[in-house]
């Protein structure tokens, strides 16, 4: 088996992309196969439309009929996403799933390696980018998922609270 979980494509009837995420979640927990299923995706983005008048936001999906599933490919994990409602099989040639290469995955704005950092709460960083560039702060919160941090920076005589990329932080 791969060291690391791979993107792969499940073909799935229109309509039913978001039916069939939960139905892939609800056998991942259900058969505690969190190790081998990691992540059901169904990419949306956010649409302005105008109905009676009225302006109104509204997510559509990427790509209707189908579903993004990082897994590691075994016969039990191809079996749960294969037979779960809704799946009419997977993307690639006959029946053999293929996976998305890295830069199909950078294309859908999907990072294939969450960075590792060696940052805690408290740690105090320096900004090497950006607006506040040169400052310092004190770091409170950390979102892994998102890539960020949010500090406390002294500006002005007062502490202000900031959210940084990692990009732009090294601690001090």
């Amino acid at each position: 088996m791969d060291s690391e979980a791979k993107w792969y494509v499940a073909h799935t009837y229109s309509g039913y992309e978001n039916k069939v995420k939960d139905g892939i979640e609800a056998a991942v927990d259900s058969r505690n196969m969190h190790s081998l299923i990691e992540e059901v995706v169904v990419p949306m983005y956010e649409v302005e439309e105008t109905k009676g008048g009225q302006r109104k936001l509204a997510m559509k999906k990427v790509f209707p009929g189908y579903v993004l599933v990082k897994m590691f490919m075994t016969d039990e994990s191809w079996y749960v996403v294969r037979n779960t409602r809704g799946v009419t099989g997977f993307v690639g040639p006959g029946s053999k799933p293929v996976p998305l290469s890295n830069n199909e995955l950078r294309s859908l704005g999907i990072r294939d390696k969450v960075p590792t950092i060696d940052i805690k709460i408290g740690d105090t960083v320096k900004v090497l980018s950006g607006p506040f560039e040169g400052f310092t702060g004190v770091v409170e919160e950390i979102n892994i998922e998102k890539r960020k941090i949010k500090a406390n920076i002294s500006m002005f005589g007062r502490e202000t609270p900031v959210e940084l990329e990692f990009l732009q932080i090294s601690k001090i």
